[in-house]
């Protein structure tokens, strides 16, 4: 066993885009010792007072991942491309490397649960009754090298489901019900959307969201624009607008307008005169603390951030129509652009420079922390297994002193609860011996798993439409998003997808075997094949799932991973609540259709991994990949794991943060909402950073 005494200041467990944000934003400050605060590297005057903050960083995926120096990480990236080329199944993890050490959850190994028995197929333990249906990626960078990168704000009435609508949930093992409303609210966490979007480089036109809320575009956005221009709706998207304008659907009894909204992106377009130069993060001292803010430099053009390899590649999307899961050129936004920028600071004569305190450790899976026994508040150690190969289970154990650090668990939502549930600790109370677990006094830890439940519907266009050009999806229909229906049934966003049939019916490979088993062959089959895929339409509901206690990542000694650690054991279901948003969501999809003509060449059958039957009709549902809530915020730690700055109840130096913080899902997809929220915790970081280092 290794033990390492060496100091750190930070300790972050995760490169993905949670880490890389603490990591650049943390490393784009410095403790000023004459003033006794932590302030922005530019801002800098006397070397000799500055104290530069120490941070190590440990990541499960191979070393590879996160050697960003040019040579190596286009080699690196090159070789995923090469794998996505040579797949069979291009899924969203297909790309990239197979971890025997540290696997990844993959689609293709779930299975049909048949209670009580669970699906062990795969890296998560599936105890059902119903399949979680969603992956994620252990990797350099995270689950951003394989997200679609579709990027809307949260509306106002997602925060506050229980005030607004009335909506409680059942507390754990009880049927006393408890409110669900967020402890921050839209306004709060509108100016860190915006660093987000400035960190991310969003492309939209903020003129054209329109969204199904009482406050005005104004009062949502303020006088605002994205970093960058929208990427152009695809000619497919033209034709169902052309369509829909103007007319609604019924659901309920109520009329409900059809809106078409271009959806904000994070992928390169052309960046937009309007918003000005380039811009930075960083800390103002307050009263209370710190404040970030997005700082209006004057000293550069705003410019679309290429490649991490090569800044002049990835500058515009080229409408490869491989976001998920790749984007071969690193027009869409992934977390290893942030991890760079932490990694490489700019020195006195303007050139990138290795910053010397930032340490990334590869193949490190983080799997147990430890609570000082002299301090039973206070995590002392986070404990390490490093593996040596990705084919191989062999490994080193190290332990990790961080008695003097701040701790931060920055993985996934089955990954940080996982930790913490493993983190066993032992407290006299009344003379007794007690068992406890990290972070988990709210007895809320792996609770409350929720992804958005991903209805298809899919059919022909009575004329060519021409899909499968552009990213995957460059429209939205927001008008279910929002409602008084919400008191009911699930809200949802219905994204307009560019990609066929492809993810329903793995088109185009089964329509060519469709009509080779038909006997079609040269100039005839052609013509098959060009008259049903340039026709071939998908819609696509993303359905909003509430929190519920049950469902729920937990660990079991029985079901170890090959480096001994416990693997994910899950409880998943569906409740009325989105079920029947399912049932609305396809009497709204065949409204649709019927205004357009389409031909509903939809099947859900009970072959379907993911099936159900309600009011005796059946649907299927997928994953959306937006795997959110095992560690809550909240304003009470009886409650939930953290408070809003994401800072543990439990322990004054761990912080967990990620889409596991999210109270609920709401109807955008994560990735920008907890950046915000994340970059919003720095705050509170930077805090505890300038006590411990006034010691």
């Amino acid at each position: 066993m290794n033990q390492t005494d060496k100091k750190k200041d930070v300790i972050i467990v995760g490169t993905g885009i949670a880490g890389s944000l603490i990591a650049k934003l943390l490393t784009d400050h410095v403790f000023d010792t004459e003033k006794g605060k932590m302030i922005h590297r530019l801002d800098a005057k006397k070397p000799e007072n500055i104290r530069e903050l120490s941070v190590l960083m440990f990541e499960a995926g191979l070393q590879a991942g996160i050697e960003l120096d040019s040579v190596s990480s286009m080699t690196n990236y090159t070789e995923y491309i090469r794998t996505f080329y040579t797949e069979a199944a291009k899924v969203p993890n297909s790309p990239y490397p197979k971890l025997k050490p540290a696997p990844s959850p993959n689609i293709l190994d779930m299975e049909k649960i048949a209670p009580p028995f669970p699906d062990k197929k795969g890296y998560l333990v599936q105890f059902g009754p119903m399949p979680f249906a969603s992956d994620a990626i252990r990797v350099g960078g995270g689950t951003t090298l394989h997200w679609l990168g579709t990027t809307p704000r949260m509306l106002p009435n997602d925060f506050r489901l229980t005030k607004k609508y009335g909506i409680e949930i059942n507390k754990p093992d009880s049927t006393e019900k408890a409110p669900i409303d967020w402890p921050i609210d839209y306004e709060t966490l509108k100016p860190y959307y915006e660093m987000a979007e400035f960190e991310i480089g969003v492309s939209g036109d903020v003129s054209k969201q329109e969204y199904p809320i009482s406050e005005s575009r104004e009062q949502y956005y303020g006088d605002y624009v994205f970093p960058m221009e929208e990427i152009p709706q695809s000619y497919m998207d033209h034709k169902i607008m052309n369509g829909l304008v103007g007319t609604s659907v019924t659901l309920n009894s109520e009329e409900i307008p059809l809106l078409m909204v271009p959806s904000p992106q994070g992928r390169n377009s052309i960046p937009n005169p309007k918003y000005g130069k380039t811009k930075i993060i960083k800390a103002e001292t307050q009263s209370s603390g710190y404040k970030l803010v997005l700082d209006r430099s004057e000293k550069v053009e705003y410019k679309a951030l290429g490649s991490v390899w090569n800044p002049y590649m990835g500058e515009r999307c080229e409408g490869n129509a491989s976001c998920v899961p790749i984007c071969p050129v690193q027009a869409k936004y992934n977390a290893l652009k942030t991890l760079k920028k932490a990694l490489y600071k700019m020195n006195e004569k303007e050139n990138l420079k290795r910053h010397p305190y930032l340490e990334i450790k590869a193949q490190s899976v983080a799997y147990r922390l430890s609570v000082d026994p002299a301090d039973q508040d206070k995590i002392s150690k986070v404990h390490v297994r490093r593996y040596v190969s990705k084919d191989k289970t062999d490994f080193v154990e190290e332990v990790i002193n961080t008695s003097d650090s701040i701790v931060i668990l920055a993985a996934n939502a089955f990954e940080n609860p996982k930790i913490l549930l493993n983190s066993k600790y032992t407290v006299i109370e009344k003379g007794q011996k007690v068992e406890k677990t990290a972070a988990n006094r709210s007895d809320q830890v792996g609770r409350n798993l929720m992804d958005h439940m991903v209805m298809l519907t899919w059919g022909l266009f009575p004329e060519p439409v021409y899909p499968y050009r552009g990213p995957g999806s460059t429209t939205n229909i927001s008008s279910f998003r929002d409602g008084n229906f919400r008191s009911d049934f699930s809200a949802w966003i219905s994204p307009l997808d560019n990609w066929g049939w492809s993810w329903p019916a793995f088109s185009p490979g089964s329509d060519l075997s469709a009509f080779l088993k038909d006997g079609l062959f040269g100039a005839e089959l052609k013509e098959a094949l060009a008259t049903r895929l340039s026709r071939q339409v998908l819609f696509h509901f993303e359905i909003e799932q509430l929190p519920n206690p049950n469902n729920r990542v937990t660990i079991n000694d029985q079901y170890m991973d090959p480096l001994g650690i416990p693997r994910p054991v899950i409880h998943y279901e569906l409740t009325e609540y989105e079920k029947k948003a399912m049932q609305q969501a396809k009497l709204a999809s065949d409204q649709m259709f019927k205004k357009l003509g389409i031909e509903d060449c939809t099947k859900y059958t009970e072959k379907d991994k993911n099936t159900f039957l309600y009011d005796k009709v059946r649907y299927s549902y997928n994953g959306a990949g937006h795997i959110v809530g095992t560690h809550r915020m909240g304003s009470n730690p009886d409650d939930s794991v953290t408070n809003s700055y994401c800072k543990a109840w439990d322990h004054p130096n761990l912080y967990v943060v990620g889409a596991g913080n999210m109270t609920t899902l709401g109807t955008s997809n994560p990735t920008l909402t907890l950046s915000a929220f994340t970059i919003r915790s720095v705050e509170s970081i930077l805090a505890d950073l300038e006590t411990q280092l006034k010691k």
